[in-house]
């Protein structure tokens, strides 16, 4: 797996990844991706021009999101207390960026 930026946004409680993504081939990205970071797959969502997972990393639950038309992938939380847990993942990613 190659990631070729991170970006954490305190504000929209987000971490951007910037990847080469196949929409259609979403799935070969995202299992990978969700192993590296030690997270376990709840639930798939998708629809004409988007993926949105459920994932859950040490009781916290997280959405790995990818939209077609802006090719933007990110993990976001909902819960402003659990913006640590995107800043530890960004620890785990950093050697998987180019």
């Amino acid at each position: 797996m190659k990631l070729h930026a991170i970006k954490l946004d305190r504000e929209t409680l987000s971490l951007s990844v910037l990847a080469d993504v196949d929409f259609e081939q979403f799935e070969q990205f995202a299992l990978p991706f969700i192993n590296a970071i030690d997270c376990r797959l709840i639930e798939k969502q998708w629809g004409a021009d988007r993926h949105q997972w459920l994932l859950e990393f040490e009781g916290s639950q997280l959405q790995l999101h990818y939209e077609f038309y802006g090719d933007i992938c990110w993990l976001s939380t909902e819960r402003e207390d659990e913006f640590e847990v995107l800043i530890y993942l960004a620890g785990l990613m950093k050697p998987y960026v180019d």
